[in-house]
């Protein structure tokens, strides 16, 4: 910014200079020029005033008063070789004026660019030699026209050099200003696309917020799915089992509304601990006790309680036996493959589609046998889950089945492979029983998921 000042500072003091030095030159110039008029033979002083008034008005108009024509390259092209030619005149006429043809070197550099710069300073160096020789008058002699030569050889030479470098000089400036020019330019759309940078990052952020926020619910939503509705749903079959029974000792389908050991009809009292209802309360009860821990596992976003420092196989199985003593169907367990710890997401996911699947099958299925089968893959695991119950038409399910009509299973399968890259096939037709293929990547534990 310094160095940007300093330049601007030195191009107002050189315009400052072209404006005032040549006035000053030409009346020393003209003053001279009339001091010597007595004692030194020139032209006649009426037509060199007068050439010097036109110089000075030529000047004023084309650059005093209108500095803005500095860039009209034409124009400024016809007002230096008016002045110089006037210029080359007064010399003629009078010596003296030497002084004021040193305007030609100012006005050339101001008026003329490129090469044509350098014409105007080869011009303007004849003239001066020719006044600082004696004027015309010294071309008589050939002497004289020697001494000339050399003269003009070395103006030439010197204001040549100096012309050179000041276009050097300048064209390094306008390319300086043109690079600072666009470099505040470029500032400037850097400084706006910060902004928009900065907006565009607080809207991701948002939408980064928003996202983790339907996250959290969608995966709540499947955690109370496959733990507190699928406990709840379990209970309610386990009183409901409890209260058959109790109805079944009933004789004459008597009803069940007496109080705790008021006699029933005929005197018998009524009987409320068989051992097939006590069954049923005892698994009621185990099964709140195991929601209640996994509703609390998933609020703390823990892996399920089977896979608390069981291997995924082990859990499978488990989780299949007691599905089996409480539902009262057959369930195999069968593992391909060598066997190896992954990553808590991958097996709590595989763990819980499975529960969802057999409980699809203890509502919907109607099927004798239930086979799962675990495969371990090189790049991926596969969990299939296959029934002999009455299937149904995959086709005839809504695209988004189970958000509005109670079946959220298949939905919540869906979307929990699908947070960890997985995958969900339905095979079923009716009558042919139901597969469910759940696949997801073989991340091992320690890999980055």
């Amino acid at each position: 910014m310094s160095r940007q000042v300093s330049l601007d500072d030195w191009e107002r003091r050189v315009d400052r200079l072209v404006n005032l030095v040549p006035y000053v030159a030409l009346a020393v110039s003209l003053g001279l020029t009339i001091g010597v008029s007595s004692f030194w033979p020139q032209a006649p002083l009426p037509g060199t005033i007068a050439l010097s008034a036109f110089a000075a008005a030529w000047m004023l108009w084309n650059v005093t008063l209108h500095p803005e024509w500095e860039h009209r390259q034409v124009l400024m092209g016809v007002y230096f070789f008016v002045l110089i030619a006037v210029i080359g005149a007064l010399v003629v006429r009078a010596p003296l004026y030497g002084f004021f043809s040193f305007t030609g070197y100012l006005h050339a550099v101001y008026a003329l660019r490129g090469r044509l710069r350098l014409v105007g300073v080869g011009v303007t160096a004849i003239i001066c030699a020719l006044s600082q020789v004696g004027g015309v008058g010294t071309l008589a002699t050939a002497t004289g026209a020697v001494i000339f030569l050399v003269v003009m050889l070395f103006n030439i030479g010197v204001a040549g050099t100096m012309a050179f470098f000041s276009w050097v000089t300048q064209e390094q400036s306008e390319r300086r200003k043109r690079m600072i020019g666009e470099l505040a330019e470029s500032n400037a759309k850097l400084e706006a696309a910060m902004a928009e940078n900065a907006g565009l990052h607080a809207q991701l952020l948002a939408q980064a917020r928003e996202a983790g926020v339907l996250d959290e619910r969608a995966r709540m939503a499947g955690e109370i799915h496959d733990t507190i509705a699928q406990g709840l749903t379990g209970i309610i079959t386990q009183l409901e089992a409890a209260g058959q029974v109790a109805d079944e000792r009933l004789p004459g389908g008597a009803p069940t509304s007496y109080a705790p050991g008021e006699p029933l009809p005929g005197g018998a009292p009524r009987s409320y601990a068989p051992a097939q209802q006590r069954r049923h309360l005892e698994a009621a009860v185990r099964l709140a006790r195991e929601s209640l821990s996994e509703a609390r596992r998933s609020v703390r976003n823990l892996q399920p309680e089977p896979l608390d420092g069981v291997p995924l196989p082990d859990a499978l199985t488990d989780v299949a036996r007691r599905w089996s003593e409480l539902h009262q169907l057959s369930a195999r367990v069968t593992t391909t493959g060598t066997a190896r710890p992954m990553h808590p997401e991958i097996e709590g996911t595989l763990l819980r589609t499975a529960q969802e699947a057999l409980a699809n099958v203890a509502k919907h299925a109607g099927a004798t046998r239930v086979g799962l089968t675990l495969s371990y893959m090189e790049d991926q695991v596969t969990l299939d889950v296959r029934d002999d119950g009455k299937g149904f038409d995959p086709c005839a399910l809504p695209p988004a089945a189970g958000e509005h009509t109670g079946g959220f299973g298949l939905v919540a399968m869906r979307q929990r492979l699908a947070r960890v890259a997985g995958r969900l096939e339905i095979e079923s037709e009716p009558g042919g029983g139901t597969a469910v293929s759940a696949s997801v990547p073989a991340i091992a534990v320690g890999e980055p998921a």
